[in-house]
């Protein structure tokens, strides 16, 4: 059986990827920032609004690259414990050394805190020097899953990559897609990799409610999103995508 994973950032995403018939969800905040570490309360919201799907809650402290200092380490150590605590199936983690490889320490160390909880490394594997070489470490340290664009902008242009991955895994870790997947290319995907699990993102947008509305603030930096407009997962995307895979 395939299985569909939804990149979220709401508990109302975990509500939209349940009614259109998605298996998981990989629950994040800040997706323009790549997705960060979800807060405890939406964690916990998501969990209790949901009914079928699982929930898997990203541990990334910050955006930027993979290389964590000791402090950042043991925060992502009490994020997965808590997590995990507040009834998470899994988490979804990642860790490199400054020379491209995987921090296996680091790693080690989430794995162990999330006491038996499904673990998928995230796409800070496109970042690794020596793809093969990290998919057994990752192998070896018992990691479920991997998320990879294939090491490019996209899974299609990473389809290649991603067959290789495959097919040396060989089941002993699941390799999954996740990168650029929409109903017009997913069929494409699923024959080009033969990978049995796929993440995306079935995101649009929305005019903000607010009927007073103050052009001059900004809440972020230079680079943002305009300050009335939201982004939310669309279960009506999600279905394009779960019936586009079946043709």
């Amino acid at each position: 059986m395939t299985t569909f994973e939804i990149c979220i950032d709401s508990v109302e995403g975990a509500v939209a990827a349940e009614e259109a018939g998605a298996d998981r969800v990989e629950l994040c905040s800040a997706l323009f920032e790549g997705g960060l570490t979800p807060s405890i309360g939406t964690i916990e919201t998501a969990l209790r609004t949901v009914t079928r799907i699982r929930v898997h809650v990203i541990v990334r402290p910050r955006a930027g690259d993979f290389i964590y200092s000791p402090a950042e380490i043991d925060a992502m150590v009490r994020d997965v414990t808590a997590a995990v605590a507040a009834g998470a199936h899994g988490v979804v983690i990642g860790a490199l050394t400054a020379a491209g490889d995987i921090d296996v320490p680091t790693t080690r160390r989430l794995i162990e805190a999330a006491g038996g909880a499904s673990i998928t490394f995230h796409r800070a594997f496109d970042m690794v020097r020596d793809p093969f070489a990290a998919l057994e470490q990752l192998i070896e340290l018992g990691v479920d899953r991997v998320l990879t664009s294939g090491q490019e902008v996209s899974v299609l242009e990473g389809a290649p990559l991603i067959a290789e991955l495959v097919r040396r895994a060989d089941r002993r870790i699941i390799v999954m897609p996740g990168g650029g997947i929409t109903p017009r290319n997913i069929a494409r995907i699923i024959e080009a990799t033969n990978a049995e699990e796929y993440h995306f993102a079935a995101l649009v947008k929305s005019n903000s409610p607010a009927v007073h509305r103050n052009p001059a603030p900004l809440m972020g930096g230079v680079l943002h999103r305009p300050e009335y407009e939201r982004s939310g997962t669309s279960a009506a995307l999600v279905g394009q995508v779960l019936a586009a895979a079946q043709m």
